[in-house]
């Protein structure tokens, strides 16, 4: 592969970096002032569409609301991140609840709960 196609890589990096920027203090929205970050941003090929996966340290309810005001900055966000980054054209934006870690730990459990018990001899 060459150089060039790692591009889409290297912009979703950049991407996941200013975008926690922002979230760190540059969005005013009062439902994103909780502990949020970023952990990944997927970059589509064509770096037309965006999934960026944040981690909400939070209740349930928190969590939509803070999905929605994602959703609402999103329009800002793109903007920020042609000027920013340099881009032609922002990718669409979809904010994705993380939740990687849950599952891990929910796998991990069951295989515990399923492993028989050790013998004695």
């Amino acid at each position: 592969m060459t150089i060039a196609g790692h591009r889409p890589e290297r912009i979703a990096e950049e991407m996941r970096n200013e975008i926690g920027l922002m979230l760190a203090g540059e969005l005013k929205d009062p439902r994103l002032a909780i502990p949020l970050s970023v952990s990944v941003v997927r970059l589509s090929p064509d770096m037309r569409h965006a999934r960026v996966y944040v981690r909400i340290e939070s209740e349930a309810d928190e969590k939509t609301k803070a999905l929605k005001g994602l959703a609402a900055a999103a329009g800002f966000i793109r903007h920020e991140l042609v000027e920013r980054l340099q881009l032609r054209r922002a990718p669409e934006i979809a904010f994705v609840l993380d939740e990687f870690e849950e599952h891990g730990q929910r796998i991990e459990e069951l295989l515990r709960l399923s492993k028989p018990p050790e013998r004695a001899e």
